[in-house]
C-alpha cells in the first residue's frame, strides 16, 4: 500500500493509495477529526456508483453528502456559494470538514469551499476519477472559472489527507479514464523518463485497466508531484512545470466555453502545440516531440475542438494566469523527462504550433470517424 507523504512550508500530509480505501476511509479519516461534522461535497455521478463503498467507510461519523454536478459549467463562484448555504443551514461550524468526493470539479470547488468558507475549515481530497488521482487533488490548489478564463478565482489549502482508491476507476466512463491518462504522459514528460516510456509500451495494459499498472502509474504520478510541491507550494518557481500543456489547453477549454472537451483531451490539444513550439525554436529534438505526439494520440480520441481560430486561442493567453506582466510563460520540454520556462517565445512560431495542433486534433477526428486508426509504434490505435 503506498503512503506517499507531501510535506510543504504549511502543511504535511499523507496520500494513501490502496485498493478498497473507501470502505476502510474512517480508519484514515476519524484519527484526523474525531467526532466533528463532515460535510462531502459529492459529483452526483461519482456517488451514484461509488457513494454506497464511502458511506460504509464513514459509518459512525456524522456527514453530510451535498451534490455538487459535474462539469467545468459549474466550475463557479455561484455553486460556492450555494454549497456555503447548504452547510451554513446544515449548521456546520469553523470544526466543520470538508470531504471532496469525485474528479477534478469537486475537487477544486470543494476545496476552494474548505479554503473560504469561515475564512478556512479542513479539507479531506477522496478523488475517484484517474485526472484527479494523479494531479487535481494533490497540491492544495483550489478555485473556479471565471467567464474570461479557467481558474482565475482561488485559493492555495492543502487537504489534510488524500484517500486514493484505484477499483473506483473501474466506473469510470472510457473517455474520462483517457483524459487523465494524458495527465499522467504529462508528468513523465516533464519529470520521469520511466513513467513516460511505461506509458508508451503499455498502452494495451493500461487501456485495460489492469490493477498493477494502474497502482504504478497513480503512484508514480503522485511522487513526482509531492516532489515538485515541496519544492515550490505556491508556484513561483520549480512548480510551473506542472502547466506543461496548459497555457494553449486553458485557452482551448475557454474558447470552447469548456463544453467540448474535458481537461485532459485540452492538455493533450495544449502538450501537442507545446511539442510543436519546442522543435520550432530549436529545444526539442523533432524525433522526441513525434514520440510525444504519438504516445498522446494512442491515448484518443481526442475530439474535434470545432472552428476555433488559432489568433484567438494565442489572444486568450494574455488573460492566463501564467501571464506576468504581460509576460507569457511556456513550459517546453527540451528532452523527454526534462522541461524549461521560457519565456515570451516568438508569436509567430506560438500561432503556428496552435494551427498545427488543432490540425492534427481536426485530422486523428476525421481519421477515425473513416474508420482509419492511427499507427503508433508499429501498432494501430484503437
Amino acid at each position: 500500500m503506498p503512503r506517499i507523504p507531501v510535506e510543504t512550508a504549511h502543511a504535511s500530509y499523507e496520500v494513501v493509495v490502496e485498493a478498497g480505501a473507501l470502505e476502510r476511509a474512517g480508519e484514515w479519516i476519524q484519527p484526523l477529526t474525531g467526532r466533528r461534522r463532515l460535510f462531502v461535497v459529492a459529483d452526483p455521478q461519482a456517488w451514484r456508483h461509488q457513494g454506497e463503498r464511502f458511506r460504509v467507510g464513514l459509518a459512525g461519523l456524522d456527514h453530510t453528502v451535498l451534490e455538487l454536478q459535474a462539469g467545468e459549467e459549474n466550475k463557479r463562484l455561484s455553486q460556492v456559494e450555494s454549497l456555503a448555504e447548504r452547510m451554513y443551514a446544515a449548521g456546520a461550524d469553523r470544526s466543520g470538514c470538508v470531504l471532496a468526493f469525485g474528479g477534478g470539479i469537486a475537487g477544486d470547488v470543494g476545496g476552494f469551499l474548505a479554503a473560504s468558507y469561515m475564512r478556512g475549515v479542513d479539507a479531506i481530497q477522496i478523488p475517484t476519477t484517474l485526472l484527479a488521482q494523479v494531479d487535481a487533488a494533490i497540491g492544495g490548489k483550489t478555485g473556479v472559472n471565471l467567464a474570461s478564463g479557467k481558474n482565475l478565482v482561488g485559493a492555495f489549502h492543502q487537504p489534510r489527507l488524500v484517500l486514493i482508491d484505484p477499483t473506483t476507476l473501474s466506473t469510470l466512463p472510457d473517455r474520462e479514464f483517457r483524459a487523465g491518462l494524458f495527465e499522467v504522459i504529462k508528468h513523465g514528460v516533464i519529470w520521469s523518463t520511466k513513467l513516460f516510456e511505461l506509458m508508451a509500451a503499455g498502452r494495451k495494459e493500461v487501456l485495460a485497466r489492469e490493477p498493477n499498472i494502474l497502482e504504478a502509474i497513480i503512484s508514480e504520478s503522485v511522487r513526482i508531484k509531492a516532489e515538485v510541491v515541496k519544492a515550490d507550494e505556491r508556484e513561483g518557481d520549480l512548480r510551473r512545470i506542472l502547466n506543461y500543456g496548459h497555457t494553449l489547453g486553458h485557452a482551448l477549454e475557454a474558447e470552447t466555453s469548456y463544453r467540448v472537451l474535458l481537461h485532459g483531451e485540452a492538455v493533450a490539444y495544449g502538450m501537442i502545440a507545446a511539442g510543436r513550439l519546442a522543435e520550432a525554436t530549436g529545444l526539442l529534438a523533432a524525433d522526441a516531440r513525434l514520440k510525444i505526439e504519438q504516445t498522446m494520440r494512442a491515448y484518443g480520441p481526442l475530439p474535434d475542438p470545432g472552428e476555433v481560430s488559432p489568433e484567438k486561442l494565442v489572444a486568450r493567453i494574455s488573460g492566463d494566469k501564467k501571464t506576468v506582466g504581460g509576460r507569457v510563460h511556456f513550459v517546453l520540454a527540451d528532452r523527454i523527462g526534462h522541461v524549461r520556462v521560457v519565456t515570451n517565445p516568438p508569436r509567430d512560431a506560438v500561432l503556428e504550433a496552435a494551427a498545427g495542433a488543432l490540425e492534427a486534433l481536426r485530422e486523428g477526428a476525421a481519421s477515425r470517424q473513416a474508420g482509419r486508426l492511427p499507427v503508433v509504434g508499429g501498432v494501430k490505435a484503437e
